[in-house]
């Protein structure tokens, strides 16, 4: 489980490390070798027949390990709470967050937009932090489903409010430009916990007020 990070961690590893052959990845046991990951560029390349001493791909490989690098390291961020000091205890609601992933299929990009969720209890969220949870767990090889719950579950176990809700609208490159080819689709996931789930009235309004706008 990710732990909320300090915010004297806040420079971006890619952009810290350019100058080096590797750097371990925020919040990660792993390190991202870039030099490693810039001739298995290079390899692939060669292996469908292009000339990588070409003008054209001559950097190529550098770029495509520096972007990939950049995607799968997610920033660091501070969690900040404050004491709910006016017992709020309806819905906060933060539509409309924007996010990009890989697919860890087909290592192909897969963006859309969060909708979270929450039910305060002692202790409300500061609101960008939600974009910030989001955007940490997007920046990975990822499936659509787990991003859905390990935001869900990361905001139930730090913030321990009396619900959470969190759905998101994706669409996936692995589907229109490649396979079935289809174009326009759009996949839904969600996840709900405590009074979100199992309250009917409160489970129906996250999702009137979540439902996808069209």
């Amino acid at each position: 489980m990710v732990t909320a990070l300090s915010s004297r961690d806040q420079t971006h590893p890619v952009a810290n490390h350019l100058d080096h052959g590797a750097f371990r990845a925020v919040d990660s046991d792993g390190v991202i070798d870039l030099d490693a990951a810039e001739r298995a560029v290079r390899d692939l390349l060669r292996s469908f027949g292009r000339d990588i001493d070409s003008e054209h791909l001559a950097d190529t490989p550098r770029r495509v390990a520096y972007a990939l690098a950049e995607v799968l390291t997610p920033a660091s961020f501070e969690l900040t709470t404050f004491p709910n000091d006016e017992h709020y205890d309806e819905l906060v609601l933060v539509r409309e967050i924007t996010f990009r992933s890989l697919c860890e299929h087909h290592l192909l990009p897969f963006t859309g937009v969060a909708h979270v969720g929450y039910l305060p209890a002692d202790r409300i969220l500061g609101l960008s932090k939600f974009a910030w949870v989001v955007r940490h767990f997007a920046a990975d090889l990822q499936t659509q489903e787990r991003l859905t719950m390990q935001i869900a579950d990361w905001l139930d176990e730090h913030l321990q409010p009396k619900g959470v809700g969190v759905v998101i609208e994706a669409d996936h490159q692995c589907m229109s430009p490649r396979g079935v080819q289809a174009d326009g689709a759009r996949t839904l996931t969600l996840a709900v916990r405590g009074s979100l789930r199992h309250d009917g009235r409160s489970r129906q309004e996250f999702f009137t007020l979540a439902a996808p706008q069209r």
